[in-house]
């Protein structure tokens, strides 16, 4: 069962993979969705108009990831959270935010596989995903290590506002823009200052990217806008009248997906906040800083 579970998922790599090339070719010569058109017709999100946003209950479920939350808190997908179906999650996260079918369904089959679940005939809790160094990672942008909220799905507001103050661009519109080099910088003052702090800390190869694919979600979605990052990331909701920034024709691939992950690696300094991490100890109480 074991070897036939793995040929399966290479050939889906594989093929995934394959065809997420050919979208991004295609992305390259087709015209982009027309702006107010990019959700499509029908569709919760249609010209900006999003379903009621109701925070969640204490009994439902909730993740470290707030783009999964949106969704939940929207009602796109169940709003406990709970009993969510993996095809389920693929569509509403393609269609929500104008993501590739490849680079959607190979997060979804990602995470079946974690939970050892199937993912044609599973369900699935967000709070479930939080597998520690399953998705989720120390030295997160958003949240603190799990040593120190073993909830991910809380959010550290200090984290939040600081990420919105390093916005050191504008778009043409004048509006306060993160861009590549800040989630880069605060990226290196978070692994700094975790490996400092956190006796437990561990960051594989593998989360070191994956925590740059997210923050590259915030960057190619939200296009950095720090006023709709602000509601986005402290209340988890989708603001009125906003629509992905991803508007090529075949969504965010696999291939530019990480591309622009490794730009924001490769820009990464943790020896720059070597002063910062040893003061972070030195004063270190419960949480860092």
């Amino acid at each position: 069962m074991g070897f036939f579970s793995d040929l399966s998922n290479f050939f889906y790599d594989a093929g995934t993979v394959s065809w997420d090339v050919i979208l991004t070719l295609l992305n390259l010569v087709e015209r982009k969705r027309r702006i107010g058109n990019v959700t499509p017709e029908g569709y919760p999100g249609y010209g900006g108009h999003w379903p009621e946003f109701r925070p969640p209950q204490e009994t439902d479920s909730r993740c470290s990831c707030p783009g999964l939350n949106a969704l939940a808190n929207h009602g796109i997908i169940s709003r406990t959270g709970r009993g969510i179906s993996f095809v389920d999650l693929d569509r509403h996260v393609a269609r929500t935010y104008n993501i590739s079918s490849t680079l959607s369904s190979f997060v979804a089959h990602y995470a079946a596989r974690m939970l050892k679940r199937s993912f044609r005939n599973d369900t699935l809790d967000l709070g479930e995903l939080d597998v520690h160094n399953g998705i989720e990672h120390d030295a997160s942008l958003l949240r603190l290590d799990a040593a120190f909220e073993p909830n991910q799905s809380t959010k550290h507001v200090p984290y939040i506002e600081e990420l919105l103050a390093a916005a050191s661009s504008k778009d043409k519109h004048g509006n306060d823009v993160v861009i590549v080099k800040d989630l880069s910088k605060l990226l290196g003052k978070r692994r700094a200052v975790s490996r400092a702090v956190n006796k437990e800390f561990t960051l594989k190869t593998f989360h070191r990217l994956f925590g740059c694919a997210n923050a590259s979600l915030l960057l190619s979605t939200m296009g950095g806008r720090v006023e709709d990052l602000r509601s986005f990331l402290l209340h988890e909701q989708l603001p009125e009248g906003w629509e992905s920034r991803v508007r090529q024709s075949h969504g965010l691939t696999l291939v530019n997906f990480n591309k622009l992950a490794l730009k924001i690696e490769f820009g990464v300094r943790e020896k720059d906040w070597a002063q910062v991490a040893q003061q972070a100890a030195e004063h270190h109480d419960t949480v860092p800083v």
